[in-house]
């Protein structure tokens, strides 16, 4: 979906809107605390870390995670990555194959991420965790699992966009908060800021980390005239990555966030980009999400997210990946 503007735009008629939809918020709030109450966490026998967020899509959480895993790594330990897979078909339990499984089943998301380590696409949990302990995974790291109560977590960061925050600081639907942010708060082990601002952290007394994406390696944008293209939770984002790399963005397009795009959609963008005389460049996200030959000639900016005090990371870590474990073999 693509957040509203009146979750953003303080104006009469985003006040309007907020106050009718109001009581749908509190409902939706009212269910994650029932889940939580009612739950009775499956406890797998590798070790459990969270990354999720409270609002909608658009926060960063899988380079978070995907930084978290290559820690895990550096730690001679053997993580393995457990998703719901968005968007793609397969419920799964199953061993995200890049080789074999398109972003059409497992997602966008468990793609990316199994270019660090293995991953796991399941619905539910339980039996995607009993896949993780059959692949003798030593760290489970769920992508996206805050609101979910399948499993007892070790560890839990809560992701958060520095910039815009928690937005209005209403529940879905009047605001992007899947619940409140003191009812998801008391859950986190950490928070992680994401890019620059400082956003309001009510209650929360707790680690504050913080994390910058940037390229994975330097493309070669500046001065290109460039159509940019996005479907993701905050395509912004992606455009002013664009611009701080110097490229002329003469166009842009948004997309709702996992949108599957047609042959007819990828056609179009083509001739809009000749009919200016440009490159198409898209994120790396929207890339795995294209057939293979729709991605000729389509330039694609990949990100990595980067820890600005690993070694506060590293003391968070232990909680759940001590050191004195026995390297992998």
């Amino acid at each position: 979906m693509r957040a509203p503007d009146f979750w953003s735009e303080p104006d009469y008629s985003a006040r309007i809107a907020t106050a009718l939809l109001s009581p749908l918020g509190w409902f939706y709030g009212a269910s994650v605390a029932w889940k939580r109450d009612h739950a009775v966490p499956f406890r797998p026998r590798a070790k459990t870390i969270c990354v999720g967020n409270l609002t909608a899509g658009g926060s960063g959480k899988t380079p978070i995670a995907a930084a978290i895993a290559d820690a895990l790594l550096q730690r001679n330990l053997r993580p393995i990555f457990l998703s719901r897979g968005y968007g793609g078909k397969l419920a799964g339990p199953v061993l995200v194959d890049p080789a074999l499984h398109s972003a059409a089943d497992t997602g966008d998301e468990p793609l990316l991420l199994a270019a660090t380590a293995p991953a796991i696409v399941a619905r539910d949990r339980r039996a995607g965790a009993s896949l993780a302990d059959t692949q003798q995974a030593e760290i489970i790291v769920m992508d996206d699992g805050h609101q979910n109560f399948q499993l007892a977590k070790d560890l839990s960061f809560v992701v958060v966009d520095a910039e815009t925050g928690f937005g209005n600081g209403k529940i879905l639907p009047a605001g992007p908060l899947r619940e409140s942010i003191a009812q998801g708060l008391t859950r986190a082990d950490a928070i992680v800021l994401v890019g620059d601002g400082d956003p309001a952290l009510p209650g929360w007394s707790g680690p504050v980390l913080r994390a910058r994406l940037t390229p994975k390696e330097v493309p070669s944008f500046a001065g290109q005239r460039i159509v940019a293209f996005a479907g993701i939770g905050r395509p912004e984002k992606f455009f002013e990555s664009l611009r701080m790399l110097s490229a002329d963005l003469v166009a842009t397009e948004r997309f709702d966030d996992h949108h599957a795009y047609s042959a007819a959609e990828i056609a179009r963008l083509r001739s809009k980009a000749r009919g200016v005389g440009a490159r198409l460049v898209t994120t790396e996200k929207d890339f795995v999400r294209l057939m293979p030959a729709e991605r000729e000639e389509i330039g694609v900016l990949w990100i990595r997210a980067a820890f600005e005090d690993e070694a506060a990371l590293g003391r968070l870590l232990d909680r759940a990946a001590p050191r004195t474990l026995a390297p992998a073999t």
